[in-house]
């Protein structure tokens, strides 16, 4: 017999499913363009404060600082509206659930957040100044460093937004035992691969610096042990 939520998905053709997508990418775009409107307004104290670390930054062409600023603002609003983007994509993986499930999808909705977040702070205010002054310790007299505005805003965005990313791998461990495609033991025998995948990451990710490399690949171990513990967590809940 065909179950309620399965025959739901099998109602949806695949345009619905495209159109749903396209209804969820759009609410979320004008989410971040609203969101950059209003972040623009406080963008010269936030412009500050991200270049406090190096003091100041140059320009090497006319209209370099203008696009860094048109960077700043749509990462700024990318930022505040992260709840709303997170929202539309769960809302769009529930379409097709249970409600039992989309108990499960809101829980997901709410950590996923708020590891994005976390990951976001531990970026920022440990990873970026222990990077910098790992990094321009190795200026002298003859080697004066001139940070450009452009470099310096990708260096912080990508810095930041790996970092953000990464903290989601409890989760993504979690929700991957939750639809049947990862056990705890299976977690457990590739420890020694994740772990070697976990550096290679870090290093694509992070600066070529080691110490940033193990800034990010420490964490991400930790993050790696707390995902199987979840795992076993979810595993136990599934058999009863």
């Amino acid at each position: 017999m065909t179950k309620p939520h399965e025959s739901r998905i099998l109602q949806l053709s695949f345009f619905d499913h495209l159109d749903e997508l396209r209804s969820r990418l759009i609410k979320s775009l004008f989410a971040i363009l609203f969101c950059s409107i209003i972040f623009y307004s406080f963008l010269d104290p936030f412009l500050k404060e991200i270049v406090r670390p190096v003091k100041q930054v140059v320009f090497t062409s006319p209209a370099e600082a203008f696009t860094a600023r048109i960077f700043l603002t749509f990462l700024g609003g990318f930022l505040l509206a992260l709840p709303i983007v997170f929202y539309q994509i769960w809302q769009f993986v529930a379409a097709g659930l249970t409600e039992k499930e989309r108990r499960y999808v809101r829980i997901f909705g709410v950590f996923s957040f708020l590891s994005f977040v976390g990951g976001i702070i531990f970026g920022y205010f440990v990873m970026l100044p222990i990077s910098l002054q790992f990094l321009l310790g190795f200026s002298s007299e003859s080697m004066v460093p001139m940070i450009t505005v452009g470099k310096y805003f990708s260096f912080v965005g990508s810095l930041v937004l790996a970092c953000g990313i990464v903290f989601e791998l409890p989760l993504i461990l979690l929700f991957l035992t939750y639809i049947g495609i990862a056990t705890p033991e299976f977690l457990r025998q590739k420890r020694r691969y994740a772990i070697v995948l976990i550096f290679i990451v870090s290093a694509i990710v992070t600066p070529p610096d080691v110490l940033t490399q193990l800034l990010m690949a420490v964490p991400l171990m930790v993050l790696y042990e707390v995902g199987v513990f979840f795992s076993q967590w979810m595993a136990k809940r599934r058999a009863n």
